[in-house]
């Protein structure tokens, strides 16, 4: 039976109604990303160094809208307490450790942090919307940012515990898919004036798009198996052989958004600062428009993919963890040995995934520079990197829960034979 059919079986009912819930949750943020806040004037230079926050707002940042902060604050908040987590502050550090209540505890930091980011960050962002406006003003617009990254959290946990999939991420993949139909409607105008140079341009521009998102789902599914082998368990024959699976790309998007996070501080402060001289040297040398900011921009990927990686997977923890359970690496001596071949593997994995990295966020950049396009393609590499990894997670999600129904369903069909 197809995926589809099991949806609409009356059996699974509560499985489209998850779906519908869904649905509807991810229609009230399409409408609220469609309110602009009262009184602010959307400027009209470019504000492409916040692309990536744009894109997955659904453009709400560029529209000034009540949801322009979407729920980056959240990501982000979370990515510093991750962070914090890993033996950096020993009370964060044994929440981590505490199972369901430390969890808890940790999620209820990470949101009043995140409502902490929110505030700063549309205090700053106000400056780039109101011109010659007063503290008040300045303030009255990062708490309505604020109030709408709040209303969107909690829309994200109501998708979460009512609905299917990972509410947040959903949110930022559904502010993304938003974008798509008008870059595709603004590349076509201004692509078709040029006859059939321009249609060949466009269709050329569909062929690359396709092929990011089908490399996106290759490396996103591939991974490196490192055999286990246990001392008090028999691994013959291949159903008993246990592994651990190394994902190419173990980092995700993370390192792309502490990357863009830094390219635009500097924006930041030349809106603040009014120097020409520093607003010259950022325009020129630090924006990843330009060659030098592109440089930077890449390494800074490599770097963080790096840091990330390492920092979540741990080499040393794992081979005490495998040590503890009396498993073993074969033809790999437990210890020092099993740090080190781990250590390896991962370099040259991680290698691979943050250059992969680094094309996907530099691919658009690249395109638009070279095609004089960079004003309408407003998806990036990271941006496809997200729906297809959001998609993947959410689908595997469906085809479990549908799986696991059929399974009970089975199981009760063959008690009452019995």
């Amino acid at each position: 039976m197809s995926i589809i059919k099991q949806i609409f079986s009356p059996k699974n009912r509560d499985i489209l109604k998850k779906i519908i819930f869904t649905l509807v949750a991810l229609f009230i943020f399409k409408l609220g990303a469609a309110v602009t806040v009262p009184g602010v004037k959307i400027p009209k230079e470019s504000l492409s160094f916040f692309e990536i926050l744009n894109a997955m707002s659904g453009g709400a940042f560029e529209k000034a809208s009540i949801f322009a902060l979407s729920v980056t604050p959240y990501i982000t908040a979370q990515i510093i307490i991750q962070l914090l987590s890993m033996d950096i502050i020993p009370y964060l550090s044994d929440l981590s450790k505490q199972g369901g209540v430390g969890r808890r505890k940790l999620n209820q930091i990470t949101r009043v942090l995140g409502i902490i980011l929110a505030f700063i960050q549309g205090y700053m962002y106000s400056f780039a919307y109101i011109s010659n406006g007063t503290a008040t003003d300045y303030m009255l617009y990062a708490l309505i940012l604020t109030a709408g990254t709040a209303l969107l959290m909690w829309i994200g946990d109501q998708i979460t515990i009512k609905g299917l999939g990972n509410g947040m991420s959903l949110i930022i993949m559904a502010g993304i898919i938003n974008v798509l139909p008008s870059m595709f409607i603004n590349l076509w105008n201004k692509l078709i004036p040029s006859g059939f140079i321009g249609i060949l341009l466009f269709v050329a521009f569909i062929l690359v798009f396709l092929f990011v998102i089908v490399g996106v789902i290759f490396v996103e599914s591939a991974e490196r198996r490192l055999p286990i082998q246990y001392a008090n368990k028999s691994t013959i024959g291949a159903n008993n052989q246990s592994y651990i699976p190394f994902k190419l790309n173990s980092a995700g998007v993370i390192p792309v958004i502490f990357a863009s996070a830094i390219m635009t501080i500097p924006q930041i402060i030349a809106s603040f600062v009014k120097n020409g001289t520093f607003e010259l040297i950022v325009s020129k040398y630090i924006n990843y428009t330009t060659t030098t900011g592109l440089l930077l921009y890449v390494i800074l990927i490599i770097l963080f993919t790096y840091f990330y990686t390492f920092m979540q997977l741990k080499p040393k923890e794992m081979a005490e963890n495998l040590n503890k359970n009396g498993g073993y690496i074969p033809g790999i001596r437990p210890g020092k040995e099993t740090v080190d071949y781990v250590s390896k593997v991962l370099k040259r994995i991680t290698i691979v995934g943050g250059v992969f990295l680094a094309i996907l966020a530099a691919l658009p950049i690249v395109l638009g520079k070279l095609t004089n396009l960079s004003n309408v393609i407003s998806i990036s590499g990271t941006g496809l990197l997200i729906v297809v990894g959001v998609a993947l997670e959410t689908y595997k999600q469906l085809e479990s829960e549908l799986a696991s129904r059929t399974y009970e369903n089975g199981r009760k069909v063959r008690r009452r034979r019995i």
